[in-house]
């Protein structure tokens, strides 16, 4: 079931009406502005593998939202404990790198045990509210990333950045795109280079309808043109979002950010990641230990549906790749830019959130 959305400059990918989750359908984009309506739990499973709803934020806010909704119809006492089990295992089986989804879910279970005692409606309904909250909460700390990170900018800056990292990844107002449009508004952004983002062109799809609703100038170019931009002097900073962070500051991203950072430090051009301190995964000790998710071979071989590769050919398709922490120049999370030495300064940003 889908109904067409109203055009607005600022949004949530997500929203919950009735007894539903609702999601835009960002497979869509940018012909087409469709929400999906999630009535069960395999719904919202499958608009997570599909990347109908993608982002590790969004993907979080959008997991915890279907814990309630596989609680619809509430089960029996008796078949609680077995029917939550059943709804947290298959959301955590639709896409293992992106850690906010296994940091919605532990939570989730946390507040399962706190109200189990008390019957499936007062389950659910902690579970709604709890929910809610890590939308709303998302927001608050986009907005607070997006405050720190501005201040990295101060004259008119010509920035990249690969993939989509703006409101369409998060419950609203996004990690990367969520920077670049706060330096934007306060005089620090003159430009955005936006990658193609191969092989579901993200960039070109999603951070593209982004920054022309936002205003913000760009130029499209694709994902080969990064080192030849940097090497004509045409790029001034690269801002990028993050799936997954690992205790030592490196990143796992969308595939292709390697490569961007392999060649920001070439150039001796900073490279920045935005990310929530939901994304630092301190039960990981370093980029080698991030599952990396291998998607099917026809999103390489075939473009929407139309082949471009000759049959019975082979397609290896990584969906994740893993940048070293030396490259990066700061991690830009709601509690302040974290600069190296990455496992000091995540140690601190921790404690300073945590009280």
């Amino acid at each position: 079931m889908t109904e067409t959305t109203e055009s607005t400059a600022t949004f949530s990918p997500l929203r919950w009406r009735g007894a539903t989750l609702e999601l835009l359908d960002q497979t869509l984009l940018p012909s087409r502005e469709e929400w999906l309506t999630c009535d069960t739990v395999n719904e919202v499973a499958a608009a997570i593998y599909r990347l109908s709803v993608r982002g590790a934020p969004a993907i979080g806010v959008a997991a915890a939202y279907g814990l309630v909704v596989g609680l619809t119809p509430l089960p029996s006492a008796e078949q609680l404990d077995e029917r939550f089990a059943e709804v947290a295992e298959l959301l955590l089986s639709t896409r293992p790198t992106a850690v906010n989804l296994r940091w919605a879910i532990e939570r989730g279970r946390e507040v399962f045990a706190g109200q189990r005692k008390a019957g499936p409606a007062a389950v659910r309904e902690a579970l709604l509210s709890w929910a809610k909250r890590v939308h709303t909460d998302d927001i608050e700390t986009n907005r607070r990333m997006g405050e720190h990170g501005a201040q990295l900018f101060g004259d008119p800056q010509r920035l990249l950045t690969h993939c989509n990292a703006g409101a369409l990844a998060t419950a609203g107002i996004g990690t990367a795109i969520g920077v670049i449009s706060a330096a934007f508004s306060r005089g620090g952004v003159a430009m955005v280079w936006v990658d193609e983002t191969r092989p579901l062109l993200q960039g070109a799809r999603l951070t593209s309808w982004e920054l022309q609703r936002l205003g913000i100038p760009f130029k499209l170019v694709t994902d080969s043109s990064v080192g030849a931009l940097m090497s004509r002097g045409l790029v001034d900073g690269v801002v990028v979002g993050s799936d997954r962070i690992a205790t030592n500051g490196d990143i796992a991203n969308k595939i292709g950010t390697y490569t961007v950072a392999v060649l920001a430090d070439r150039h001796q051009v900073p490279f920045y990641v935005a990310a929530p301190l939901s994304t630092i995964d301190r039960q990981t000790p370093t980029g080698a230990d991030i599952p990396i998710e291998e998607r099917d071979a026809s999103e390489v071989t075939d473009v929407f549906g139309t082949r471009i590769a000759p049959a019975g050919i082979e397609a290896f398709n990584l969906a994740f790749d893993v940048t070293p922490a030396e490259l990066i120049a700061g991690i830009i999370t709601e509690e302040g830019v974290l600069r190296p030495p990455y496992g000091e300064s995540i140690r601190r940003a921790f404690a300073r959130a945590e009280g």
